[in-house]
Order: structure tokens, then C-alpha cells, then sequence
């Protein structure tokens, strides 16, 4: 019975073996009366005899792979290398990062997985790296550290609360125990203390977790505890200190760049952090002073005191288009200044280059008085013609003109054939106008005074709504698609597109610089205009019908004549 090497001898070391490989941490422990976990079910199992040998040190780290016994029927036992998922923060790799995190599982979940768990909006990769994300984050002891939540900013709440409770519920993971691990790890840097134990330094993954800190004799805690001070709340001192700090430089450093843009003179182009500005001559000084107004502040007005002028202006200029629609006669093909070009050809370049020319107008520093005056629109100073003058602004070639231009040719020719150049006219001139005023009279409610506003967009999207309602239930094809024998897309769908990007648009919490409302309205006024002469020219139409009924019938039809009478008169005659 007092035999070391004696059969009960070997059992417990196979058992302190296997106990240790069985668990998910690598770290071997060497205790005499441990519990078997693999054998509490084998009771009556006979083990064959192997050599053990241990290694000499306690604090033995398996940090990759593990042996892990695996029994079989015949009682055979066979070792197997598997690659292991990390839970505990002693064995997390030096190469660890936050925004790769650590496996979860031995491989990725499938997109049914994925599915299962986080419903059909998630996609597969973003699940499985979030999944991984947090993991890592449990190992490691950072679920509540601030600085690595940019890595998780993509996600939301929702998502992120999905994947821990799955990750709770999967893969056990001691929270606590890593924290406080991290905790005292984080303390020792930051301090410079060099903990001994054994008499070898400390390193993460040599002792068992220590959550607290026994007070110093020198220190006096306020309340004390038979714990001792807490490292957590030295932890969240610190983090709460560090990021007080952080926001009191950023506030510091945004207050500076208000007071530099502050000091910019309005209409200059110039760069806040440029090493040397450049240098502006003195005629181009004279132009910018002439150009930019000399209020302090937005003048002192209601509301409707911005509205009602620009209001009474636009209702006057669609009473005026709607008498040219209506009284508008081609002129003959003599008459014409293009007579070679199609009417909807000339009507479309002859506002394209209008546009143009007051596009090179911006461009002539001379004229910028005048163009701010009447070709922009200024909700803390409206002017009334700058309604319809500023659908002929705009401010950038490539990214703003060009994409309008293109638009005014496809959707402006063709409605153009249809409807007639008094009708096209008076369909671009009054949505644009309609449609910068209400876009102008939002921002004037909503107290958003310091914008500016440019752009034939609403007059575009009024004369495309038009002509899509107008053909609303006829198919239209794009560059053959869809095939035949397939029906096209219907001329409403297209309509409900472009409203419903704008929607989407309207609710954006981001900032951006596209007009939504101007769109928005531009289209509404388009469908009622598509309408109106819809209506006009269905009657038109059935007023021509009638006048052509009414000439018809005022010509006598020729009177039959019968040829058997011909015959009888014939012969009388002759004779």
C-alpha cells in the first residue's frame, strides 16, 4: 500500500493527464486527489500501463494544439492533436488583435447557421466576423473597454447583444476571471511594477487570477473592506480620466477650427491647414468684397415675410406660362432659327446652352455680385427672381452640370414630341420654380438660414415625372432588356423608383448635399402637370375628331345612278 510506484500510483497520474488535456485550458496542474473528468463515467475501465512523463515545470502552456485522449469501444485509446478554441486569457497568442479576434468554433458558421441565429438580414462573413470579434473580447478581457469599439461600429446593438448571448450560451467563457486577469496586467504596465513569484517575474498565464489587491500599509482606503481596493475601480478611474481627456481635445481642437473657418472671408476658397495660403491680388480682393454681403447676421424677419415675396413671384410666372402654353403657335419652318434641326433638338440645346453660359458666368469674378443676387437662393436673404434664376446655376462641371445636362436631352426631347415647346416649356420653367420654392420655404421653417441653393433639379425630375405619367402604363425597355418575349418595365415603376430613392434619401442621418426636397416636390408637380395636359391634349384631341366629322358631312356624297336607266334613255335619244 506504501509502494510509490504501485498501481494507485500510476491511475492518479494518468488521471492528473488526462484531466488536464481534457481541458479547454493548457495549463497543467499537478495535484494529487484531482477529480478524472474523462473517467467519472468509466468506473470499472481497465487502463494499460504507459510511461507518463511530465514536464518540470507547473506552469506548462499548451497554446495551439492539446492531447486529447479519445476512447473507443474496444477500450483502446489513441492520441490525437485538435486544434483548440481559446477561452481563457493565459492562453491568449502574443499576435492577438481586436479586429480579428479569435475563433469561436473549429470553423465558420453557414449561412443557414447564420441565418438561425441572427435572421436573414445579416449577411454571412459580417456575422462570423462579429462573432469572432466578441470571442475575443471575452478571452481577453475588453467587452467594456471603450477604446476597441470602433472595430464593432458597423453593427448594432441588436446584432451585438445576439452574438453574446450566443456566444454565452455555445462557448463558456469565465468573463470575470479574464477581466480581472487583464485588469492586473493592464495595472502592472502602466505602474511599472515587476511582481515576483517564485522568483521569477510575472508573466499573464503564471498564477491563478487574482481579482483584487490587498491595501498598501501607506494607503488609507474610505471605506474599508476586507477585500481590500478594487482593481476595477482603479481601471475605470483611469479609463474615465483618459477619455475626459480625449474629449476635452477634440472639443479643444474643433473650438479652433470654428474660429479659423470663422475668420474666412465668405466666396474664398482657401485650405484651414495649408503651411503658406495663397496669396489673393488685390483686384480679385475688390470682387470678393463686391460680391459678399455685409450682414453680420440673417436680417431680422418672420417667416412669412421670406416666403410671401418669392410666393406671389412664382404664382405670377406660372400664370404667365400657363397663358404661353395655351396661346403658343409653332412658328413656320422658314421662320425657325434652327430650321434643319428637329423642334425638340433645338428647344433642349437652346437650354443647354443657356445653362452653359451661366455656368462660364460663375467662372467671370466680375459678374459674382450679380449672380449671388439673382441666381442663387438664400433663405436668410430671398430674392424673388432667384427662384427661376437659379435652375440655371450650377456649381460643378462634371459632378453636377454634365449629369443634368444628360437628363435635360433624354427625358427633354421626348416630352418635348409629345406635349409640344410651349407645354415642354412651361412644364421646366414652373416645376423648377414650384419646386425651389418649397425646398426654400422648408429650410426657412426649419430656421436652416445659412444655406444655399442651385440647380435645375426639380425643373428635371418635373418634366421626367411628366412624361413617365403620361406614359405610365406603357413598357419601356433599356438597351433591349428586359428580352422579348418578356413585357417591359411599366412607366410607373420607373416613377416610383425615383420617388422612392428620394425617400430614402429624406431620412438619411448623414449629411449630404443633395436637394431631396426640391426633387421630391419637383416630381409631384411633374405628375400634375402630365395630367393637366393629359387632359388638354385628349380634348384637343377630340376636338379635331369632331371639326373633321363636321367638314365630312357638309359635302353632298355624289347620287347613284342606275344603269338599267341609262340604258332605256339611251336609245330614245338616238332615235
Amino acid at each position: 500500500m506504501n509502494n510509490p510506484l504501485g498501481i494507485n500510483a500510476l491511475r492518479s497520474s494518468a488521471r492528473v493527464f488526462v484531466r488536464a488535456c481534457s481541458k479547454p485550458c493548457g495549463r497543467l496542474s499537478l495535484l494529487n486527489n484531482s477529480p478524472a473528468r474523462c473517467f467519472s463515467f468509466l468506473p470499472n475501465l481497465q487502463l494499460p500501463q504507459p510511461t507518463l512523463s511530465f514536464p518540470p515545470s507547473p506552469s506548462t502552456s499548451f497554446r495551439k494544439y492539446r492531447p486529447v485522449y479519445q476512447w473507443r469501444p474496444s477500450g483502446l485509446r489513441t492520441l490525437k492533436l485538435l486544434n483548440t478554441v481559446i477561452i481563457h486569457y493565459v492562453d491568449l497568442p502574443p499576435n492577438y488583435k481586436d479586429e480579428d479576434g479569435l475563433q469561436f468554433l473549429r470553423r465558420d458558421l453557414d449561412a443557414k447557421e447564420v441565418v438561425a441565429i441572427f435572421g436573414p438580414g445579416m449577411p454571412t462573413l459580417a456575422a462570423n466576423k462579429l462573432l469572432r470579434i466578441l470571442h475575443g473580447r471575452r478571452v481577453a478581457g475588453t467587452l467594456d473597454d471603450p477604446t476597441v469599439q470602433i472595430n464593432t461600429r458597423s453593427f448594432s446593438r441588436g446584432e451585438i447583444k445576439i452574438a453574446l448571448d450566443y456566444l454565452r450560451k455555445n462557448i463558456p467563457v469565465d468573463e470575470i476571471v479574464n477581466a480581472g486577469l487583464r485588469a492586473e496586467d493592464e495595472l502592472a504596465a502602466l505602474e511599472g511594477e515587476q511582481v515576483e513569484e517564485d522568483g521569477e517575474e510575472f508573466k499573464p498565464g503564471k498564477r491563478m487570477p487574482r481579482l483584487y489587491k490587498p491595501l498598501e500599509k501607506t494607503q488609507e482606503a474610505k471605506k474599508p473592506t476586507v477585500y481590500g481596493e478594487s482593481v476595477f475601480e482603479k481601471i475605470r478611474a483611469r479609463n474615465m480620466a483618459r477619455i475626459e481627456e480625449e474629449m476635452r481635445q477634440k472639443e479643444e481642437e474643433e473650438r479652433q477650427k470654428e474660429e479659423e473657418l470663422a475668420k474666412l472671408t465668405p466666396g474664398e476658397l482657401a485650405k484651414i491647414d495649408q503651411a503658406k495660403t495663397r496669396q489673393v491680388s488685390p483686384r480679385m480682393q475688390e470682387y470678393i468684397k463686391k460680391a459678399t454681403s455685409d450682414l453680420e447676421a440673417p436680417p431680422e424677419m418672420k417667416s412669412w415675410e421670406r416666403i410671401l415675396p418669392s410666393a406671389v413671384a412664382v404664382l405670377l410666372g406660372i400664370g404667365f406660362l400657363v397663358a404661353y402654353a395655351e396661346y403658343y403657335r409653332p412658328p413656320k419652318r422658314g421662320e425657325r432659327l434652327w430650321p434643319d434641326i428637329p423642334p425638340a433638338a433645338a428647344t433642349v440645346l437652346g437650354l443647354a446652352m443657356l445653362n452653359l453660359v451661366v455656368f462660364g458666368f460663375w467662372r467671370t469674378p466680375p459678374l459674382w455680385g450679380f449672380l449671388n443676387r439673382y441666381f442663387l437662393i438664400v433663405p436668410a436673404t430671398p430674392k424673388p427672381f432667384s427662384l427661376f434664376g437659379a435652375m440655371f446655376s450650377h456649381q460643378a462641371l462634371f459632378n453636377h452640370l454634365l449629369p443634368n445636362l444628360t437628363m435635360l436631352w433624354f427625358f427633354g426631347t421626348a416630352l418635348h414630341d409629345d406635349v409640344g415647346r410651349g407645354n415642354f416649356l412651361s412644364t421646366y420653367l414652373g416645376t423648377g420654380a414650384l419646386s425651389a420654392l418649397v425646398s426654400m420655404s422648408v429650410y426657412v421653417l426649419r430656421g436652416h438660414l445659412h444655406v444655399s441653393m442651385c440647380g435645375a433639379s426639380g425643373a428635371l425630375y418635373g418634366i421626367g415625372a411628366a412624361y413617365f405619367w403620361l406614359h405610365r402604363f406603357e413598357d419601356f425597355r433599356i438597351f433591349g432588356l428586359p428580352p422579348e418575349p418578356m413585357n417591359g418595365v411599366p412607366g410607373l415603376a420607373f416613377l416610383g423608383l425615383g420617388v422612392g430613392i428620394n425617400i430614402i434619401g429624406l431620412f438619411r442621418l448623414s449629411v449630404h448635399n443633395i436637394d431631396v426636397i426640391a426633387h421630391l416636390s419637383g416630381a409631384v408637380f411633374g405628375v400634375l402637370a402630365g395630367h393637366f395636359m393629359e387632359k388638354k391634349l385628349k380634348a384637343k384631341k377630340e376636338l379635331m375628331q369632331k371639326k373633321k366629322a363636321q367638314i365630312e358631312g357638309a359635302i353632298p356624297s355624289p347620287v347613284p345612278v342606275d344603269q338599267g336607266l341609262v340604258q332605256k334613255v339611251t336609245p330614245e335619244k338616238t332615235a
